[in-house]
């Protein structure tokens, strides 16, 4: 808890600097807030990012812009990862609708070029200094390189009426997870399980099942050496096909492609 106090205090104690931490810190803290705005590449595997209801998922080479004000906590579930973490001063960003929203985006050449350039920094920039202009310029150029958000999250909740039925479809991600035998097994009609997804996770059943199968997938594609038929059926999908067309569709890439992400 000292290293996360300061950590902290580390990070907001100069409202007009620019913190660079390129070590995978966040890892081992609580959710928690800063009162700077901040970007996090990941190289090499997938991060996890919680808020109080939503778990994003941050496959290697995106990168999540995080408004100031925000809880949050990331994990890590590879020792391999790189992370790249860069906190800005704030510039009135709530005005900008970019700067004022939480999303994940593929990192571009350019932007890529200069989170790289930065690995080696460490600790507040201050103005004056060149590497605070380049890192400025960088912030700046964000909303004009960075386009289609990748959209892929789980709604959470702390409803006690839903938890055990989300562990029984994490714990089985590799069945065909059918709405009507969900149902049954935990006690509820159809119309009432569907009533309290949409109630307690504002998504349907069937929203949740195809993005969790698509998230576990992702994990698959990035951190194993299955192949994408392996993988089809390690999701619970009987065939190739309708497995890539949802893939396609949510993903907005092919899985061969995405394998190409590690």
């Amino acid at each position: 808890m000292n290293e996360f106090k300061k950590f902290r205090k580390e990070i907001d104690s100069n409202p007009v600097s620019i913190y660079v931490l390129n070590e995978p810190l966040e890892n081992r803290f609580p959710m928690h807030r800063h009162d700077k705005s901040q970007i996090l590449l990941v190289e090499g595997g997938i991060a996890y990012l919680n808020t109080h209801d939503k778990q994003y998922y941050i496959p290697a080479r995106h990168y999540v812009w995080i408004p100031p004000g925000v809880d949050h906590n990331i994990k890590f579930n590879s020792s391999s990862l790189v992370i790249h973490n860069i906190y800005f001063m704030d510039e009135d960003d709530a005005r900008h609708p970019f700067y004022g929203r939480l999303s994940i985006y593929p990192v571009t050449g350019l932007v890529n070029e200069i989170l790289q350039y930065s690995a080696s920094w460490r600790g507040n920039i201050l103005p004056g200094n060149w590497r605070y202009e380049l890192l400025t310029t960088l912030k700046h150029i964000l909303p004009h390189t960075s386009r289609q958000p990748f959209s892929i999250l789980l709604p959470t909740t702390d409803d006690s009426r839903i938890q055990d039925i989300l562990r029984y479809l994490h714990e089985n991600v590799s069945e065909p997870l059918m709405l009507p035998d969900v149902a049954v097994r935990f006690g509820y009609s159809v119309r009432n399980l569907t009533r309290l997804f949409k109630q307690t996770l504002n998504t349907s059943f069937l929203q949740y099942v195809k993005m969790l199968k698509m998230i576990r997938a992702m994990e698959l594609l990035l951190q194993t050496e299955m192949n994408v038929s392996e993988v089809a059926y390690e999701v619970g999908y009987s065939g190739i096909t309708a497995f890539s067309n949802t893939f396609q569709q949510m993903i907005n890439m092919r899985p061969s492609d995405f394998r190409l992400l590690k």
